[in-house]
């Protein structure tokens, strides 16, 4: 059999399978800001994950509705739409990388470690300052003349 233009992995699963582990993977690294996965499997979740990133940008009701769909959790999806993709405003693509880590010892299984690319801890979402209401000072009303002063 040939595999011209077939696209993307099967990891020997079905189809269904193949997208629950991409939720998963990529819902994981939302809540971790970093996973350690096969090489094959990182591969794979990179481009996922950069697509959502992109539609995280865009903020609006429509693309916040598809990122929950492709996540596992609604928590996830706000925490890339509110938190991770304001600080990922910068870059234009390559929001994630893969780093080869170690070889796994059960399988010989090349492992790589998925992270984003900026430090996410370090540039904090700069979120509208609150305006502290002062209590207005109390005006004293002037001291009236008295009518002594007045008169003289």
């Amino acid at each position: 059999m040939h595999r011209h233009g077939y696209q993307g992995r099967k990891f020997h699963r079905e189809r269904d399978q193949r997208r629950a582990l991409m939720k998963g993977l990529a819902d994981s690294l939302i809540k971790y800001e970093s996973i350690e996965t096969t090489l094959p499997k990182a591969k794979e979740v990179v481009p996922y994950i950069e697509k959502l990133i992109t539609k995280a940008k865009k903020a609006d009701l429509h693309n916040r509705r598809q990122i929950i769909a492709s996540l596992q959790t609604i928590e996830s999806a706000h925490k890339l739409v509110e938190e991770i993709a304001p600080k990922l405003s910068s870059r234009v693509s390559g929001h994630v990388r893969i780093e080869r880590t170690k070889v796994r010892r059960g399988d010989n299984t090349q492992l790589a470690r998925v992270s984003f690319v900026d430090d996410l801890k370090e540039a904090p979402v700069a979120k509208p300052a609150k305006k502290e209401v002062k209590p207005a000072a109390v005006k004293k009303p002037a001291a009236k003349p008295k009518k002594a002063e007045e008169k003289a």
